[in-house]
């Protein structure tokens, strides 16, 4: 990773706020020229710190009413049964993220499905099929909230805010020492 500046940080927090910004109001934002800003955000793009432009969409307007964690824990570790195990949960258009984890479950997979019963049949008749499964186990989202990726300057700086004492990285840092 380049190092980044106090604008490069400007720009990159104002468009995971609002992608949609135009290079104007970005400009406007991050008190920059909209030249200098426009060549600023190519540089990110360019060197991949600026990787996709997403739409977030409200999922019961298509359809979607219930989504779910399904921790997953394989019956071995070989790397034949890992890539098995993940191209068969990929095949599923219900699973929009893929997570290979260190812990007591080696998967974690969010799906987003029409109902209970699609969940079910989603587990029961696709999920648990597949051989390299030892244990399933699903935990219903109750509520969602995302918010933007912190920036940090080196990978010695803390996270702002409380301190620099955020929750999950006390917990990391507990669990690994």
């Amino acid at each position: 990773m380049r190092d980044l500046d106090d604008i490069d940080r400007k720009i990159i927090r104002a468009l995971q706020e609002n992608a949609r910004l135009s290079n104007k109001e970005l400009a406007a934002l991050v008190h920059l020229a909209p030249s200098s800003c426009l060549e600023r955000a190519r540089r990110l793009k360019d060197s991949g710190v600026l990787a996709a432009f997403h739409t977030r969409i409200d999922p019961a307007a298509i359809g979607i009413s219930l989504q779910a964690m399904i921790s997953v824990e394989l019956r071995g570790h070989s790397p034949e049964n890992r890539d098995a195990f993940r191209e068969h949960a990929l095949a599923r258009e219900e699973v929009v993220a893929f997570y290979h984890l260190t812990g007591a479950r080696d998967f974690m997979l969010h799906v987003a499905v029409r109902d209970a019963e699609h969940l079910r049949r989603l587990i029961v008749e696709e999920l648990s099929t597949c051989a390299e499964i030892e244990t399933l186990e699903t935990s219903v989202i109750l509520e969602e909230t995302r918010r933007p990726l912190p920036i940090f300057c080196d990978a010695t700086e803390e996270p702002a805010g409380d301190g620099g004492k955020d929750e999950s990285a006390l917990a990391f840092k507990t669990r690994l020492g």
